[in-house]
């Protein structure tokens, strides 16, 4: 049986349903449960709780109580409609900074951006000490800057490539400024087909729009006095950034479909790869939507140009997967000089899935150059095949006697004759067994000391029946 790491109070079974449904969907091992206390698991083994419909406050009161102290890292979810929920998250609640709220009907997108906001709290530690991984000296600007203007309510434009951790960058950003007790949203703009984006941003009554069954709170109104994240502002279309500028200058909008004008009070962060000073020049962003925007522009560096900071990444990483129950991964020496010499043009996310592909295929023992994904490896793998190579071949010295014996009887023709074409095979696929067990089943390497192409390899391997033999 899975163990158990999300405990669900629910007396309302159809919301029971769909949240463990959910849980299920996104990969935990949730478990129902009428108490807190009413589990046989360790509280410190819950990634989250659940409450939901318990009945009155004083009753959820004591449900939180069982919590205790000891379980004060353990995320909470509530359902935004209970009476005694504005209580609990309130900013002199002791559970507030770990409370998240989950509206129903029930969305996987919702619960998984709420998950995701939790979890960022617990990864980054107490308030106080949230920063960013890494020691070299472009994540200590970082770090820096980003202490610099959470206190202020100033919008901030996250620059930098893919995978860089802008979005990490804007949560960091919230959770150590005065706005970290209220929501923090994002929203992809990238993601959204045009015609979309207004309605998630400002929200839409009834019968807007075809398909529009039901009012719905847009993005402004879910982050009300939190930070609203504007993910690749860089692929907003031209008229949905005039939109976006009027509710920045004037601090107020309307739903799509509706005439009564909202105020909001909420935190711009926006974010891109895309250089929008070029898009500027090319007439595909507006100019004053920039300035707005870009009161402090911070940079995210690419992850090679701080390839010093690998180690404690993958550290970082290490802990992430050992949470979820995968062992830590070990690089041999090679195997990290390869990382290194590698362009990284995925970045910080590229390296995270990368680390957690090789804990899966390597749960145990060191990673070596030759077990990367053939383009990490470098040139580090072939000196690493080579040295195998050449180890192997001393270890063998002692036997050597024996083995030139052994080869000269083999070469001896039995007095009733032998059948030449099965011997030669026969000597053939010895050969190429060594090799691939010397290169630990790498094709490539193992062609190259046999010193024949790798596609004439694949061939024999073929002819002889050895595809078993290969690497995984």
């Amino acid at each position: 049986m899975s163990k158990v790491d999300f405990l669900v109070i629910e007396s309302d079974e159809a919301r029971a349903e769909s949240i463990v449904s959910a849980l299920h969907f996104l990969g935990y091992h949730p478990q129902r449960g009428g108490d807190c206390a009413a589990t046989d698991e360790s509280t410190h083994a819950w990634r989250a709780v659940y409450v939901g419909t318990i009945g009155d406050t004083a009753e959820a009161e004591r449900q939180f109580a069982l919590l205790g102290d000891a379980a004060s890292h353990v995320p909470v979810l509530l359902a935004s409609d209970s009476e005694w929920a504005a209580r609990l998250c309130a900013a002199s609640s002791p559970f507030a900074a770990r409370v998240g709220r989950l509206e129903f009907p029930l969305r996987y997108e919702q619960l998984a951006e709420v998950m995701r906001s939790l979890y960022a709290r617990l990864l980054g530690g107490r308030r106080g000490d949230l920063r960013f991984v890494g020691e070299s000296a472009p994540m200590r600007r970082v770090n820096a800057l980003i202490r610099q203007v959470a206190p202020f309510d100033s919008s901030v434009l996250v620059l930098g490539e893919s995978g860089t951790g802008k979005e990490m960058v804007a949560r960091t950003i919230h959770e150590c400024s005065p706005r970290r007790d209220k929501p923090f949203v994002a929203i992809n703009c990238g993601a959204i087909p045009a015609e979309l984006l207004e309605s998630e941003l400002f929200g839409h009554e009834k019968g807007a729009f075809t398909g529009a069954i039901s009012t719905r709170k847009g993005r402004f109104e879910m982050a009300e006095g939190g930070t609203l994240f504007l993910d690749e502002i860089g692929d907003m279309s031209l008229p949905m950034q005039v939109k976006l500028l009027r509710v920045l200058q004037e601090r107020m909008f309307e739903r799509v479909g509706g005439n009564k004008t909202q105020r909001c009070d909420v935190r711009i962060i926006a974010a891109t790869h895309r250089n929008l000073e070029q898009a500027i020049a090319n007439g595909q962003f507006r100019e004053d939507l920039f300035y707005r925007l870009s009161v402090f522009p911070l940079e995210m560096p690419a992850l090679r140009e701080h390839l010093d900071d690998l180690p404690v990444l993958i550290g970082e990483f290490n802990q992430r997967l050992a949470r979820r129950g995968l062992s830590a991964v070990r690089f041999s020496n090679g195997a990290l000089n390869a990382l290194h010499q590698y362009a990284w043009p995925g970045n910080v996310r590229e390296l995270c899935n990368l680390v957690e592909r090789l804990a899966i295929l390597y749960p145990h023992g060191e990673i070596r150059a030759a077990d990367l994904p053939e383009k990490y490896r470098g040139r580090q793998a072939v000196e690493e095949v080579q040295g195998a190579s050449l180890l192997a071949l001393m270890e063998a010295a002692p036997a050597a006697a024996s083995a030139e014996a052994a080869v000269n009887d083999a070469t001896l023709l039995p007095e009733g004759g032998l059948d030449l074409k099965d011997h030669l095979a026969d000597i053939e696929v010895g050969l190429i067994r060594q090799a691939l067990d010397v290169t630990g089943g790498v094709v490539a390497h193992a062609a190259k000391l046999l010193h024949m192409q790798r596609t004439t390899l694949v061939e024999k391997l073929r002819k002889y029946g050895l595809q078993n033999s290969l690497a995984a």
